[in-house]
């Protein structure tokens, strides 16, 4: 039985959410106080986080920040606040999800199960498969795909998770367009509600990191299609 920590000031929404997941038959700990759901998050174990953002005395930005320096646990945000930017910043911070208020039940849950089911194929790869250190070149860039560490010469560059993923997946396919919608699927999953500008956003972030001074960047647009990376020597494809 999975538990779940519901962080929601609001307190007739969050009754509603933990009546309905108990009905799923998980187990449920209810705050409404950010910093005291902060402390639970932090000292005790969950499967999931299901987190608000605006919070009395600790905003939910701030709590999947710091839960993400410590602990992997899944973060569903749940707020009010819609803009590409809002989520942008909440996955930033650490967020696996983002579910806009008012949401229908279903659609809770079915986030709440494609997060649990994505932890649980992570950890049946992690025990099954032993960690080889394997190293990635392209172009000028080294990548150590074991501890996620990509160095430019001597210079080591810091990315996040989605970063280093949206990298690889361009590096997986180098040569070649990805779609926006490839990306959103690979790296947020199909049944993310994630738009295609918050892809955007994230090669934005990246090309702001992995991008030598003076130099095209490695991360080119097909205009109309999506993006790729190339080796020096490869053609780039024309537009659609």
């Amino acid at each position: 039985m999975a538990k779940i920590l519901i962080i929601e000031d609001e307190k007739n929404l969050a009754r509603f959410v933990q009546l309905e997941l108990q009905h799923e038959e998980y187990e449920t700990v209810v705050e409404n106080n950010g910093r005291r759901g902060l402390d639970l998050a932090l000292n005790e174990k969950f499967d999931a986080i299901l987190l608000d953002l605006m919070l009395p005395d600790l905003n939910g930005l701030e709590i999947a920040r710091r839960v993400r320096q410590v602990k992997t646990t899944p973060i569903i945000m749940m707020t009010a606040r819609d803009s590409v930017i809002d989520r942008v910043s909440g996955l930033d911070h650490g967020a696996d999800d983002y579910i806009v208020k008012p949401f229908a039940i279903e659609e809770l849950l079915a986030r709440l199960r494609a997060v649990l089911r994505r932890v649980n194929i992570e950890k049946k790869v992690s025990s099954n498969t032993a960690i080889k250190q394997k190293v990635v070149k392209f172009n000028d860039l080294t990548i150590e795909t074991a501890n996620r560490i990509v160095h430019r010469g001597d210079k080591t560059i810091d990315l996040t998770k989605r970063e280093y993923n949206l990298l690889m997946t361009l590096i997986d396919n180098k040569n070649n367009v990805v779609s926006r919608e490839q990306l959103l699927n690979k790296i947020w999953g199909p049944e993310s509600n994630i738009e295609t500008n918050v892809v955007e956003v994230y090669v934005r972030y990246l090309r702001n990191k992995i991008d030598a001074p003076d130099r095209p960047s490695y991360i080119k647009t097909v205009r109309g299609t999506g993006y790729m990376v190339r080796e020096d020597d490869a053609p780039v494809p024309e537009a659609n």
